[in-house]
């Protein structure tokens, strides 16, 4: 069975039943090896002829993906479903989600290189917030005009005038890539997600480049959701004792929540402990807890000593992070930027009042960390089409402004990967007053840019 190719996908289309045998003589070495060789942004596996399946018949395709993702870095997944299909899927692999699923293949070619700039108006929804927004930035920027519905009821409510939208999207997922451990931010601390046993195989599991450069942007509170852990052995246990070790030198906190020790030894604790891992048995005793957030340090952030020198390597890429900073911002509110100057020193922000800032660091083939620091007029009118509304809540408008950061870095990761400079992103982190950021790029030179977008004075800090 040869997979078909348009618009930019590889879609392998069985038929019947798919079960582990069934599954198997639909493909042959020949047809992975070709689809292998194919320039694709994606390979899918229709599922709209297949009247049965079970997790044995998808595991077929998923090993698949696995090696396409490996070889070729390519987006894989399932398209072409019913409700009832995305939930069997997503119940068979709620643990190890990391591939795609796209209700049908018109979704899948909006986030295809081939299907860009088509402008299209998009009506998305899923109950997952980070799946909504993660959806709309990749929309974003393949130049098409997303429209998120809050809520399930706003969805169906919006589906019913079809003529509004060209595409809706439901029952979509956008996988994680391969990292196994995922990741999620609330409040300003970021929460990994483990489970099952936990042993020596969560050093290949867990993006230490990843956790590293979030300490550089400053997050300083790293959680686990532990919730789904068995148990652990002592190289796990060794494993998260240096994790917390390395990041003393950031006052970073690390903390596991929901982790019972039925049938891990309970020496393992007072060892994490002695580390300076927290335990606490509920996630909302420490996101729901705003005085014990600022304590373990998801509001503030302690200056580091070592700081790294800015390099002609990244000052010689400045106008791509700023045209991806300036394009985005310019596309959600409308409005023009005008550069007004550009110097080499430490951040330098002559009034401090109505701003709020975002950084979100970036590592590679190049490393470092992006900071935009906002009017809060600028910020509530950039947020509003991700809000779906204008509001006040500065909450809000923080969680919101983290998004469009993301837009930024997503932007910066297109525009490198051109001039073939690979890089990753962290997620975005927020400040409420410029005052803590402050802390963190103390004794950091690098690039500062002063921009203005409708007189508002804007302003955009490159550094390491």
């Amino acid at each position: 069975m040869r997979a078909t190719v348009k618009q930019g996908m590889a879609v392998f289309s069985p038929q019947g039943f798919l079960d582990g045998n069934g599954t198997s003589a639909f493909l042959s070495i020949e047809d992975i090896d070709a689809t292998l060789k194919l320039k694709v942004d994606m390979v899918l596996v229709s599922l709209k002829k297949v009247v049965f399946f079970n997790r044995n018949g998808l595991d077929v395709f998923v090993k698949l993906f696995a090696k396409m993702r490996l070889q070729n870095h390519t987006t894989v997944g399932f398209c072409d479903y019913d409700t009832k299909k995305f939930n069997a899927i997503n119940n068979f692999y709620k643990n190890d989600l990391n591939f795609s699923l796209f209700n049908t293949q018109e979704t899948a070619a909006l986030f295809t290189s081939s299907f860009k700039n088509q402008n299209k108006n998009v009506l998305l929804y899923s109950e997952d917030k980070s799946q909504r927004s993660a959806m709309a930035i990749e929309l974003h920027d393949n130049g098409h005009n997303p429209i998120i519905a809050q809520s399930k009821e706003e969805f169906n409510l919006k589906c019913s005038n079809t003529s509004t939208y060209d595409c809706v999207i439901k029952n979509t997922f956008l996988g994680q890539m391969g990292q196994k451990v995922a990741t999620r931010v609330t409040g300003n601390a970021i929460i990994y997600t483990v489970f099952s046993f936990l042993d020596a195989e969560i050093g290949n599991q867990f993006n230490i480049a990843y956790h590293n450069n979030s300490l550089n942007v400053g997050f300083r509170l790293f959680i686990f959701d532990a919730y789904k852990v068995v148990s652990m052995n002592v190289h796990a246990l060794n494993f998260f004792s240096k994790l917390a070790s390395s990041g003393a030198e950031y006052n970073a906190t690390i903390c596991f929540v929901g982790m019972t020790f039925d049938k891990t030894p309970i020496i393992f604790k007072d060892n994490m402990e002695d580390a300076g891992i927290m335990f606490y048995d509920q996630m909302d005793d420490i996101l729901q807890n705003k005085e014990l957030l600022e304590e373990l340090g998801a509001s503030s952030a302690s200056n580091v000593k070592n700081k790294r020198i800015i390099n002609k390597v990244i000052v010689s890429e400045l106008q791509n992070f700023i045209h991806a900073t300036t394009a985005t911002i310019e596309m959600m509110t409308n409005s023009k930027a005008v550069k007004d100057s550009a110097e080499v020193h430490e951040i330098q922000i002559a009034d401090r009042r109505g701003k709020i800032a975002s950084s979100i660091g970036f590592y590679g083939d190049m490393d470092g960390m992006v900071i935009l620091v906002f009017p809060q007029d600028i910020a509530k009118k950039a947020c509003e089409l991700l809000i779906g509304e204008n509001t006040d809540d500065m909450e809000l408008i923080l969680d919101t402004l983290a998004e469009l950061v993301n837009i930024v870095g997503g932007k910066v990761k297109t525009l490198l990967s051109d001039r073939h400079i690979s890089v990753d992103i962290t997620l975005p982190r927020t400040y409420a007053s410029v005052d803590s950021l402050l802390e963190i790029t103390a004794g950091r030179k690098g690039v500062q840019v002063d921009l203005s977008f409708d007189n508002d004075k804007f302003l955009f800090f490159l550094t390491r």
